[in-house]
């Protein structure tokens, strides 16, 4: 009975484990993997796993990137189903 008191005493003096703490202990930032370590040491990145961004083309688009702060406020209302509907 005694070690269970000194182990739930020792569970409760740990903090929160950060990335920065921990010895052998990578928490990661969730980013995942691009690739595969070979058993060679270096790292072989995996084309299907790396992140890519389509972007349309934007010739001759009449939008501005950013939006001003002096811009007037406006509102819209919230569509309805029959928004929708009434689409030809």
């Amino acid at each position: 009975m005694q070690e269970v008191i000194r182990g739930l005493f020792r569970g409760a003096k740990r903090g929160v484990l950060t990335s920065k703490k921990g010895r052998n202990f990578y928490k990661g930032n969730r980013t995942g993997s691009m690739g595969r370590h070979t058993k060679h040491g270096s790292y072989v990145i995996d084309l299907d796993k790396v992140r890519t961004f389509v972007v349309p083309d934007l010739t001759g688009c009449e939008l501005k990137p950013y939006v001003s702060h002096r811009s007037n406020k406006f509102k819209v209302d919230a569509p309805t189903p029959e928004m929708f509907a009434a689409k030809e």
